[in-house]
């Protein structure tokens, strides 16, 4: 795995699904991370060869739900991004992964409460002795990349001395977002104090933030000198932004959401809240076509519903 000059498909919860990963691959995206997992989640699971669909499925134990599913075809730029918030956990995790993903990222920027409350994501910012624990224990014992990801902290030299200490323990990139834990998607992304993270470390940065257009990649590019940009809600609501020839198409980029969804069996659950971001942002949930996503009840509706149904004919017969 390599971390210059790259774009990147951020972890984004419910939506960095095979399908959406596979997608966003398709229309030019370099590395693809997958949502968040927590380490407490995945240790129940059991590895599963799914013959049917020919992925590799991490399946919890007692309730057959699928936490995790990746496939051959992204093994050399999937991502598994975990939650945790104790090293020997971490590891545990991530040697049951690490023979079918590219890397593994900590999660160290999530501010949601889900996170937060267990120690895990942003709340690890205020710890730096437990993030070099976590990190230099993934490092010594694992033989793929390890990364993090982190927000900024209350000032531009507070973010720094963080990243020169997460530095120091081996990982081989790190990707900083460029909002603080209390900043809202609405409020701009700080590039400036990404700028001063890149310019004091010698390991790759991964600049996040406000990156809604193919020309964006540059002009972040620009402002912070990093070379390799992640992109979370530009993807979301449009995953060909990947695309160095612009943007396809919202609705072809939706059927073939869906298609991917139906080939690779996904959730519907996962499956429906992906397509109902991407209509809010583009449409309303009242209108017709956000109406029936919310009454569909499973993958064969949505096929019908985007004019997909021989996907699903031949996801049957398969």
């Amino acid at each position: 795995m390599e971390y210059e000059n790259k774009l990147v498909l951020a972890p984004m919860v419910r939506i960095g699904t095979l399908p959406f990963r596979l997608l966003a691959a398709e229309y030019g995206a370099d590395i693809t991370y997958g949502e968040e997992i927590i380490d407490h989640k995945l240790v129940k699971c059991d590895r599963r060869l799914n013959e049917k669909i020919g992925s590799i499925d991490f399946v919890e134990k007692g309730t057959g739900s699928v936490v995790f599913r990746t496939c051959d075809e992204e093994k050399d730029r999937v991502v598994f991004q975990m939650g945790t918030s104790d090293a020997v956990r971490a590891l545990t995790a991530a040697q049951m992964v690490c023979k079918d993903v590219a890397a593994v990222d900590i999660n160290m920027g999530c501010p949601k409460s889900f996170s937060v409350s267990g120690g895990m994501g942003a709340a690890l910012l205020t710890k730096p002795d437990l993030i070099h624990d976590i990190l230099t224990t993934l490092r010594r014992n694992m033989s793929i990349p390890v990364t993090c990801k982190i927000r900024l902290l209350k000032s531009s030299q507070d973010t720094v001395e963080l990243a020169r200490r997460i530095e120091k323990t081996g990982v081989s990139a790190l990707a900083v977002h460029g909002r603080k834990v209390p900043d809202r998607p609405r409020d701009p992304a700080k590039w400036s104090e990404i700028a001063d993270v890149v310019a004091s470390l010698s390991i790759p940065v991964i600049a996040n933030g406000d990156v809604f257009d193919y020309d964006d990649f540059q002009r972040i590019k620009v402002a912070t000198g990093t070379s390799s940009v992640m992109v979370a809600r530009g993807a979301l609501w449009n995953a060909s932004i990947f695309c160095p020839k612009g943007k396809l198409p919202w609705e072809d980029v939706k059927r073939e959401y869906v298609r991917k969804s139906i080939l690779w069996d996904n959730d519907i659950k996962s499956t429906k809240h992906t397509l109902k971001e991407m209509i809010m942002h583009h449409s309303s949930l009242e209108l017709p076509e956000g109406k029936a996503v919310i009454k569909s009840d499973s993958l064969v509706d949505l096929a019908r519903l985007y004019g997909v149904e021989k996907s699903y004919d031949f996801f049957v017969k398969n």
